[in-house]
């Protein structure tokens, strides 16, 4: 008999290339990773693992049962989905991981209700950006994943998972409160106008960046100078308060209390992105996975803090 904990072990391993890697995943200590390991390996009668430098890597007898344990997985989170359905028992562990504004508007109001509604439920909050977020929901690292996706770069999900549209989200653009486009236009700001400013925005090759650059060289007929790079839209935004930058941000990223800026439309065109959930499709009966939807849904249809 083949035990499916240790089969887990062996296609994490395949997953995340090193033995110390899925250790701390699964919170494991290495030698506990390589001794059950080693159990399969003796179980299975064929050797799972050689030397490669110094680490190990699978054999081709290996990759061929981690075909097999993928489904055999696949079946008992699915019959472990079906008997919580059954028992129709909200509880267990709800990690939800997201980015800094979908974690303050939308996990954290679906966080408080649940501890009323399902106090069974131990929920957990990973800060992540989808990138990170999705590949860990994959391997069953965490539950829910919030995210944003922009209008020009759609997501690639990893087989087996669900993703659910939760509300769109505007782009504004953040200018100085004394900056003379905005007091030259009262609603929208023609993005021509601020071809001559610092521009503050995300790291090189995150989507805000990418949207940013995009977004001047088509609507605005310009390249961004772009001088300051934060993935923290409170530090971007303290730079456009004191004048030395301007930005464009989702509204779900504002602040309630807008001191120093200013926001506006952008002239030439809307521009938005989607915030959605993703789970995984074998939990989707999951009592708690339904809780936790249900709760980051009823989140999502509080109002957006007011544009203007």
């Amino acid at each position: 008999m083949l035990d499916l904990r240790r089969l887990r072990l062996l296609r994490e391993l395949h997953e995340r290339g090193t033995i110390a890697a899925v250790a701390d995943a699964l919170r494991y200590t290495p030698s506990a990773v390589s001794q059950q390991l080693a159990q399969l390996e003796r179980e299975t009668g064929v050797r799972l693992l050689e030397r490669a430098g110094r680490g190990v890597r699978l054999t081709d007898p290996a990759l061929v049962l981690v075909e097999h344990a993928a489904a055999l997985l696949a079946r008992a989170e699915l019959a472990e989905a079906d008997l919580a359905a059954a028992a129709g028992t909200i509880s267990g562990r709800g990690r939800i991981a997201g980015f800094q504004s979908v974690a303050l508007r939308l996990a954290l109001p679906a966080m408080e209700a649940l501890a009323a509604d399902a106090p069974r439920l131990r929920c957990e909050l990973v800060e992540a950006e989808p990138e990170q977020a999705l590949p860990a929901l994959a391997l069953g690292d965490v539950d829910l994943v919030l995210g944003d996706e922009w209008q020009h770069q759609p997501w690639r999900l990893p087989a087996g998972l669900e993703r659910h549209e939760l509300l769109t989200d505007p782009v504004r653009l953040v200018l100085p409160a004394r900056h003379p486009a905005a007091r030259r236009h009262r609603d929208a700001v023609p993005l021509a106008e601020l071809a001559g400013d610092a521009w503050a925005t995300g790291h090189a090759a995150m989507a805000w960046e990418e949207v940013t650059q995009r977004t001047c060289r088509e609507l605005g007929g310009f390249e961004p100078d772009i001088r300051h790079r934060t993935n923290d839209a409170t530090v971007s935004l303290a730079l456009v308060a004191r004048g030395l930058a301007v930005t464009m941000l989702p509204v779900l990223a504002l602040p309630a209390r807008r001191r120093g800026i200013t926001l506006r439309r952008i002239a030439e065109g809307d521009l938005s992105r989607a915030i959605v959930a993703v789970t995984r499709a074998a939990d989707a009966a999951r009592p708690s996975t339904q809780a936790l939807l249900g709760a980051i849904r009823a989140a999502a249809v509080a109002p957006l803090p007011p544009t203007s």
